[in-house]
C-alpha cells in the first residue's frame, strides 16, 4: 500500500481513505462522528478556516486530523 501523503483532500475523499469499505456518504458521516468525538478537534479545524460549507481540507487541517485520528 502507498504511504499516506499530507496534502489537500476533499472531505468525502479523505473519509473514504479512512473507510474504503463503505459508501462515500456513510464514510463521510462516520469520519465526521470521529471528529466530533475528539475533544476540541472540530473547534481547532474551525479556527483553521473550516466551515460546514467547506468541501476540502487544507494540508494543515489534514495534518491536524491525522495527529488526532491516526494515519489511515
Amino acid at each position: 500500500m502507498e504511504q499516506f501523503r499530507i496534502q489537500a483532500y476533499g472531505r468525502t475523499e479523505l473519509a473514504q481513505i479512512y473507510s474504503p469499505e463503505i459508501s462515500p456518504g456513510s464514510a463521510f458521516r462516520k469520519f465526521s462522528s470521529w471528529i466530533d468525538r475528539c475533544p476540541n478537534l472540530r473547534s481547532q479545524l474551525d479556527e483553521m478556516g473550516n466551515s460546514r460549507n467547506a468541501r476540502t481540507y487544507t494540508p494543515a487541517q489534514v495534518r491536524l486530523l491525522v495527529e488526532a485520528l491516526g494515519e489511515p
